[in-house]
């Protein structure tokens, strides 16, 4: 008897917990959603500025004449180098392609030849300072590689205008480029900071680039012949609004 009573108060507790109850759930752990980063922005306009190596080759010559006849010549090599700024400024439309346009001035130059005279009788070969004049600027077409979130690789495409003017003492030479045409140049960049990116490239601005002149007087013409190539490495920064 105790059995059966005790069996129907266990129905009858069961059956209460199930009424009063029947609407509770275990509790359950809420879902977290992980949320991404935002995304680094790789468009916008940036600017920059850099420290500037610009080599000039110039392949010089100048033939005398007396009544149409070659009686001496002179001419050489002279390697040049100068100190120079560098100031750009470009707009990236995405992380593989940018417009960027630069500008180059002198700060120094010193040049070294190598020359002879008399058509090639005597060769010497000479340090010497020289003064001088160097501008350029350009405009690119700048596609670019991302090799990591930080490291870009890059090739600059474009069109710009060398202007140099540089009086060799020694030889007494005077030569004269003022050019426009096609530029091409490699380098890389590295993000130091969101905006702030370090910069190292190579730009070719001419290459055999030819100018020549002739002056007369009386039975005697002189012919002037330069042949130039210049290039620049440069080292500097930007920064990406």
């Amino acid at each position: 008897m105790k059995r059966f009573t005790l069996s129907v108060v266990a129905v009858v507790a069961m059956g209460t917990f199930a009424m009063a109850g029947g609407d509770i759930e275990m509790p359950v752990e809420p879902v977290v959603e992980a949320v991404a980063p935002a995304a680094v922005s790789n468009s916008g306009f940036y600017i920059g500025g850099a420290y500037s190596l610009v080599n000039s080759e110039t392949d010089y010559q100048r033939d005398n004449y007396n009544n149409n006849n070659l009686y001496n010549q002179y001419g050489g090599t002279y390697d040049g180098d100068y100190d120079a700024f560098m100031l750009q400024a470009g707009y990236q439309f995405n992380r593989y392609v940018a417009i960027e346009g630069r500008y180059w001035n002198s700060i120094s130059q010193f040049s070294e030849n190598e020359w002879y005279r008399n058509a090639g009788q005597e060769t010497q070969s000479y340090g010497e300072w020289s003064f001088g004049d160097f501008k350029a600027w350009g405009i690119y077409l700048k596609p670019i590689y991302p090799v990591t979130e930080a490291l870009n690789v890059y090739t600059l495409l474009g069109y710009g205008k060398v202007k140099s003017d540089s009086n060799y003492w020694y030889s007494y030479s005077y030569t004269s480029l003022d050019e426009n045409g096609f530029q091409w140049g490699l380098g890389a960049s590295y993000g130091i900071t969101e905006n702030v990116s370090l910069f190292l490239d190579y730009v070719q601005l001419c290459n055999g680039v030819d100018v020549s002149y002739t002056e007369e007087s009386g039975n005697y013409k002189y012919v002037y012949s330069w042949d130039h190539s210049i290039y620049t490495v440069n080292l500097g920064l930007n920064y990406k609004f």
